[in-house]
């Protein structure tokens, strides 16, 4: 078996759909099982999904495990000589894999690589490639010192902005959303530590792999990541979740070797953590204030770019949700450029492309390629066998 993909789900099931449609493309000719762990989702995810995925192994759980838990559930059945950790929020390439893969085949000290992730409007994410957030490097991010010298190897190291996101190269931690795991380096490791529920397991691994002799590695082969929907982060919940894995974190691997410090360090959590929940306190009090003075909405618009089969499903979904579109017959052949040789008007928001005419590659190449001109579209697609539109925010049908 060359490849085990383990997917994590919670009420994301169209985007897990459009995220599983993907992988099937990128894992044409590979030898690949596919899991899918689901931590009690309300919006009938393993019902919608299972019978339009029976190659999928689907484990339904019967409340939410967390992450970690979850993962480890599936790796434990996983028989790949890679693993892979990958959000369902996210839309791989058809050639990510076997980048990743070959990159692994050719480098035998590297227990895991992680990949270029690009936001919907096509912009580098640098939490791609991150450096372990010691007391030291932490600090520079908290106070200000990282965004100050984003470039510098020594306050900069939290974000790494000074390595060359076209070029592979060594890291230190490999975000979550997209972890491609040696079979040997994560047996080594035992999985993943289930005390972090949420946030701060794929850092504690990636620490975990350094610490017992292996490399991590960035990759420069890209995946879209719709950052934020697979976990929300405007909840009291998630300041909770995630700076209590910050402190566990330090506690595991810090506490002792920083012991003159340690008080101050938590207390910079603590503080770190009350400015967060004020900072949403204070947005929930002023929103029935702001409500009050509605400024006129920007229209909604899409341009959309298909084949003519396609083009008619996407204007009846434009009509029903009242959507001010632009569609442009074309694929791949016949318009390479997509929407970079045509102008938008001012208010379309969204280029949205038939994935039957475009490549998920091709569709990731020409929304980078509008960032580098300094468009502001975000992406979104549209799959015939589904016939939704699925946007960053919002999912059409």
């Amino acid at each position: 078996m060359d490849l085990s993909v383990v997917i994590v789900n919670y009420n994301v099931r169209y985007y897990l759909e459009q995220c599983l449609r993907s992988v099937f493309a990128a894992g044409e000719g590979l030898e690949m099982e596919v899991f899918v762990v689901d931590n009690d989702s309300s919006d009938g995810s393993i019902g919608y999904l299972s019978g339009r995925f029976p190659e999928v192994h689907f484990i339904a759980n019967p409340d939410n495990r967390g992450f970690s838990k979850a993962n480890n559930q599936a790796i434990r059945q996983a028989r790949g000589r890679y693993v892979l950790l990958l959000n369902p929020d996210t839309m791989v390439t058809e050639q990510t894999f076997r980048d990743c893969m070959n990159y692994l085949d050719h480098h035998p000290e590297v227990g895991a690589t992680g990949c270029a992730m690009y936001g919907d409007k096509g912009r580098f994410a640098w939490e791609s490639r991150r450096g372990v957030p010691t007391p030291w490097t932490a600090f520079c991010k908290m106070v200000g010192l990282t965004a100050l010298f984003p470039h510098s190897r020594r306050f900069g190291r939290y974000y790494m902005r000074y390595l060359n996101r076209e070029e592979p190269a060594y890291i230190e931690v490999i975000s979550g959303a997209f972890c491609m795991l040696r079979r040997e380096a994560l047996s080594q490791m035992g999985g993943l530590d289930e005390d972090f529920f949420m946030y701060g397991e794929d850092i504690d691994l990636s620490y975990r792999l350094l610490l017992g002799g292996w490399r991590n590695a960035y990759v420069p082969t890209a995946i879209l990541h719709y950052k934020g929907e697979s976990t929300h982060k405007s909840s009291y919940r998630y300041v909770h979740i995630f700076y209590r894995a910050m402190l566990i974190f330090f506690d595991k691997h810090f506490s002792r070797r920083y012991r003159m410090v340690a008080l101050f360090i938590r207390l910079a959590v603590y503080l770190r953590a009350a400015l967060d929940m004020t900072k949403r306190t204070w947005q929930r009090l002023v929103a029935p204030v702001v409500s009050l003075f509605p400024s006129r909405p920007k229209a909604e618009g899409c341009l959309c770019i298909g084949t003519k089969d396609a083009l008619d499903a996407m204007r009846d979904i434009c009509r029903r949700n009242g959507l001010v579109s632009t569609f442009v017959e074309g694929d791949a052949k016949s318009r390479p450029q997509g929407h970079l040789d045509l102008t938008p008007s001012a208010d379309t928001l969204y280029v949205v492309y038939d994935t039957s005419a475009y490549s998920y590659g091709h569709i990731l190449r020409l929304l980078i390629g509008g960032a580098g001109q300094g468009s502001n579209l975000s992406l979104g697609t549209f799959d015939p066998q589904t016939r939704k539109f699925i946007l960053l925010n919002d999912v059409f049908e």
